[in-house]
Order: C-alpha cells, then structure tokens, then sequence
C-alpha cells in the first residue's frame, strides 16, 4: 500500500471507531516502502582472493557491511560485467561465475548463492529511458561482485541483481544513465559500483606487493582530491588529467563503476575513504562511501 491509498484508507473510518482501529495502522503502514535513503558505495575489489582471505581490506568490508542499514537488495556495477548494449540480471537465483583462471580450487569452488531480484530488474529497465534495457537470464554474480559481497553480507541473505556496462559508450554517457538509477535509493536498493580507481594488470610489482608505484599513489590522490572537492566533470574527462591518471587508467573499465557511484552523490551528501591503500604496485584499493 502506498501513502494515497493509505490516506484514503484513513479517510474511510468512521470518527468513532478510530481508535478500535489503531491497532491495525500498525499493519498497514508496515507495508509501505522505505522511505530513508540508502547510501553508495564504490568498492576497490583488488584479488579475487580476497573473497577467501582476511586482511586488512575483507575485515573493513565487513565492517562496513555492518554499519550499514539492511537494504531490501543490492544492484551491483561491477567491472566484469561488460556488453553490447545494456543488460540488467532479472533470474531468481544467480549463478556464482568463476571468471578468472590460475586460482586455487578453493576459490574455483567458492559459491555465494545470494537470491535475485527479477521485480527490481523490471523497475530498473523501466527507470532507465535513454536506452534501451534488457532483461537479462545467463549472467549471474562475477568476481566483482560476490568477492566482496561476501564480507558485506555474509549470509548472503540480501538479493542481488546487476546492471552491465555498455562497452560502446563513453564516460559521460555512463555518468548521465547512472542518475536514472537514483530513485532505486529510495526503495531501500544499495547501489554499489565495484572495480579499481587505479587498475593496471601489466605494471603490477610482484616484487613489492605491499607497496604502489609512485604514478599510481598519485593517480589514487588525484582522484581523492576530486571527489571530495565534488568535481565531476573533471573525473568524467579523466584522459585529460596527466600521464599518471593515463598508466592508471589504461582502460575504462575498471574505472567506470567509481563515475556510477560518483552521478547519484546528492549535493549535500558527505564522502568517506576507506582501504586508502595502492598495492601490487599498479592496484588502488581505495573505496568511497556516501551518505
């Protein structure tokens, strides 16, 4: 029931008998949708290890995972899921999708058998009118999106359901579907966009795992300093932003769930950095949360 039929609702019961009726306003407004708006994320996923490993960056997940209210589902942008065209996951139970190789049979074996959420799919194809949507049935949960998930919800007992990244479109195109997602907030949906700010697989430092080349900490500064002063448009046109930015972001994939989270910050939202931490030498896993 929404707030008119409940209004009307009111309306229909005798001045007498409104008190006998107290008790059952209880029920009624129990099925009203939520209301408070729920937070963003951008999430720096690194290693699909980490969906087996505690360190430092799955115990803040988790961490973050508990502060956060319950929400009704998760709609996940993950840097795995990238297509011709745009596809939201509309199944009842997604698949857990190994898409890697060279990893441990644990981790090949690892499942998060987290439900969908073909309703909200629906909602969100119809939300979206600046292109068209399809329901998609053969995808599933990649690694950028169960790997921390897992730490968020640890009982995988929040549905999930995500939305691709059209590999045809340019970083505004992203950045202006993105605010068609923002109602979905006020329906008790965490938006979470999960990939690496600084992200670049061939200059990785086996060497010196624990520490990131000085290109890519000030690449990961760089980006800091423009999200908290609020300027967009300036990380919309990332290419433009020096060579440093260029090695960390050598292609977009990575990079465009951070410009999903970034279009649905309201004006007075705050911003909080956590895993603030370039490892591997050419991996950020630097992540932002607003609310």
């Amino acid at each position: 029931m929404d707030r008119k039929d409940f209004i009307k609702t009111l309306a229909l019961i005798p001045i007498g008998g409104l008190a006998m009726q107290l008790n059952s306003l209880k029920s009624i407004t129990d099925t009203f949708e939520r209301t408070s708006r729920m937070p963003v994320l951008f999430l720096g996923h690194g290693s699909p290890m980490n969906a087996i490993e505690q360190n430092e960056y799955t115990r803040k997940f988790n961490e973050i995972g508990k502060s956060l209210p319950k929400p009704k589902a998760v709609l996940m942008v993950s840097a795995h899921w990238e297509t011709n065209g745009t596809f939201v996951t509309a199944m009842q139970k997604p698949q857990t999708i190994h898409d890697f190789g060279g990893f441990p049979k644990a981790l090949n074996e690892f499942q998060y058998p987290a439900p969908g959420s073909p309703e909200l799919a629906i909602q969100t194809k119809e939300l979206i009118h600046s292109t068209e949507v399809g329901l998609d049935h053969g995808w599933g949960l990649d690694h950028g999106a169960w790997s921390v998930l897992c730490h968020l919800f640890p009982n995988a007992d929040v549905p999930v359901f995500q939305l691709s990244l059209n590999y045809k479109k340019d970083t505004q195109w992203h950045y202006e579907l993105a605010k068609e997602l923002s109602t979905l907030r006020d329906k008790g949906v965490l938006i979470i966009g999960s990939g690496n700010m600084v992200h670049n697989l061939r200059l990785i430092n086996w060497q010196n795992p624990t520490q990131g080349h000085d290109w890519a900490i000030e690449a990961n500064e760089t980006f800091k300093n423009l999200i908290a002063a609020n300027d967009h448009q300036r990380l919309v046109n990332y290419q433009s932003l020096g060579k440093a930015v260029q090695l960390a972001v050598p292609s977009p994939d990575h990079y465009l769930p951070l410009i999903y989270t970034m279009s649905l910050k309201g004006e007075k939202e705050s911003v909080e950095f956590f895993n603030d931490k370039t490892d591997m030498g050419s991996i950020a896993m630097t992540s932002v949360l607003i609310h």
